[in-house]
């Protein structure tokens, strides 16, 4: 549409109300800027992370995640650096409880099962693997029943064991020195959640077996492996292959390395050598890989889904990156989080320079409010485009929000899921979603309607209604609008739940202060003056907050910074 809007637009009026029910929450903006057709409220996670990240999560279980809560759009954000497994582990030679790797450690925890009546845990000088030099072994020894189990649980510092398993094989050398009829070795992986089985418990049980057989129980597969006693020999473990002939109903490679112990029951073993293979991680290649995943898991579960990759770079202050190339930054070695405002400011403009949009995330884990809005107004928010804001801590967000509104920083805000399990959305502490106007789902329509700010976040659970400010009739919320005359807007919000109410926020933005000016009317429509900007939220009767516009600014002169041409509208007398 033209920018331009005359004063017999402005003084028309859309009749919109701010009670429940009055619109229904499909009601759109009769136009939108620049889009093939009329726009429709669009739902977005837009900070999901899948098996490529450290935690429980497939994309089969954020796909029906998607589904059970009503949601449009998925956006995968995977830790960078993880897709690659850069810096991520690749031995344990068992030389000690500790054992440090390219400057992460990697730490054993005993633990036991059932009660066994004698164990022995040792690392040993002799005997150690001949294919491991001349470090340690692992000597564990346990006498009981066969569930009486001597556990070693191990851990990569910065979770560098855990990856994505659709490329990896495991190795590990083996030595019985007493093994019953009733004696095995456990070398047991966790792996992710998956709908209607839970978290995947893939168990290696290692002994005196005719044959290799597969067998699985719900979420727990079993692999037992053929060994010959009181000789070393290595097992290597093809994950992708066991897990396919566990379960064929899922996406085998749609797992994560999450968990890894070794155990003995009733019997006695030396074990050494533990490898990690990831076949296919130099430069691009994962990245690759985790289209394929994605799209394996998609074939199972993602009927009448839309979701796109993206990626989280994180190690600057976390930065989620939408629509680019997906080049990966350079990756520091080790792969260690530095919170420098230059290192964040200077990765920014390396992913704008790849194309896409940049969001800011969770910008208070580290910097109190106060703190965040000085580097915001000094250092113009990090050159990003979103940042999330409907996530907690809440209320200092929403101070945030406003008082950057006040100092036209133009920003979009967004909500943050940042779900790493995929068990249930709805109940995770992160749980606030984006809707924006577009007329499509396209990842073109989606990325321009969250440039212009015509976006809006609320609380999954709790709110899932339509927001937006309008003039005459048309959409304009996220955009700046010079005039030298107030101007009438109308503010929408749709489908409230029993007992909430709607508030029109209309504040001071004079770049004077970095605090807010503000106040809060119940009123439908607003006259909003030059100098100021708007926006509409909506609050539970017991005074949540779980709906959010983006603002609307109405400006006599030009601020301080630059306004995007895709916000800027003029007021024809």
């Amino acid at each position: 549409m033209d920018p331009t809007l005359t004063r017999r637009a402005l003084l028309s009026t859309a009749g919109a109300a701010l009670t429940a029910g009055v619109l229904p929450p499909s009601t759109a903006p009769t136009e939108d800027w620049g889009t093939a057709g009329p726009a429709q409220p669009v739902s977005m996670a837009m900070h999901i992370h899948g098996p490529f990240s450290e935690g429980l999560a497939s994309f089969s279980a954020h796909l029906e995640q998607a589904r059970k809560n009503g949601v449009d759009v998925i956006w995968w954000t995977d830790h960078d650096f993880r897709i690659a497994a850069f810096g991520h582990r690749q031995a344990v030679h068992f030389d000690g409880a500790a054992e440090p790797e390219a400057g992460f450690a990697w730490k054993w925890a005993e633990a036991t099962e059932g009660k066994p009546t004698a164990t022995v845990a040792e690392f040993v000088a002799s005997p150690h693997s001949p294919q491991d030099g001349t470090g340690k072994a692992l000597r564990l020894h346990a006498k009981g029943k066969s569930r009486d189990i001597l556990w070693y649980r191990g851990q990569s510092g910065n979770n560098t064991m855990n990856a994505c398993i659709a490329d990896t094989e495991l190795t590990l050398d083996v030595l019985p020195e007493t093994l019953p009829k009733d004696g095995s070795l456990l070398f047991e992986l966790q792996l992710s959640n998956h709908p209607g089985k839970g978290v995947l418990r893939l168990r290696y049980q290692i002994g005196p077996f005719a044959s290799a057989t597969h067998t699985a129980a719900g979420a727990v597969g079993t692999v037992q492996l053929p060994v010959k006693p009181a000789q070393w020999q290595e097992f290597t473990f093809v994950l992708l292959d066991d897990i396919a002939k566990l379960w064929p109903d899922i996406a085998a490679g749609d797992n994560a390395l999450t968990g890894l112990r070794i155990g003995v029951q009733n019997a006695g073993f030396v074990v050494d050598r533990l490898t990690f293979h990831r076949k296919r991680r130099a430069g691009q290649a994962g990245e690759q890989l985790r289209a394929e995943v994605i799209a394996a898991a998609a074939a199972r579960h993602g009927a009448g889904l839309t979701h796109y990759r993206a990626l989280e770079v994180s190690l600057v202050r976390h930065l989620n990156w939408f629509g680019g190339d997906l080049q990966f930054p350079p990756f520091p070695s080790p792969p260690v989080r530095d919170n420098s405002p230059d290192l964040t400011a200077s990765m920014v403009k390396y992913l704008r320079s790849h194309g896409g949009l940049v969001c800011w995330n969770h910008p208070m884990d580290v910097a109190k409010r106060d703190e965040l809005v000085k580097l915001m107004l000094e250092r113009d928010f990090l050159g990003v485009d979103l940042v999330e804001i409907g996530r907690k801590p809440y209320d200092d967000l929403m101070w945030v929000l406003d008082v950057a509104a006040r100092n036209a920083l133009f920003f979009t805000a967004v909500g943050s899921s940042d779900d790493h399990d995929a068990k249930d959305w709805a109940k995770e502490p992160e749980h606030d979603i984006t809707y924006v106007w577009a007329a499509s789902k396209s990842q073109p329509e989606l990325l321009a309607a969250l440039a212009k700010g015509a976006a809006w976040f609320t609380d999954l659970a709790r709110y899932r209604g339509s927001l937006d400010l309008r003039i005459g009739g048309v959409s304009h919320m996220g955009a700046v609008l010079m005039s030298k005359t107030a101007v009438k807007v109308d503010a929408i919000a749709t489908g409230l739940p029993s007992g909430a109410k709607a508030e029109v926020i209309v504040g001071v933005a004079d770049e004077a202060a970095a605090v807010p000016s503000k106040k809060a009317t119940k009123s439908s429509s607003v006259t909003v003056s030059p100098g100021h900007y708007v926006r509409v939220q909506v609050k539970l009767a017991g005074g949540d907050v779980v709906g959010v516009s983006n603002p609307l600014w109405v400006l006599e002169k030009a601020p301080k910074r630059p306004i995007p041409a895709v916000r800027l509208r003029h007021l024809e007398l």
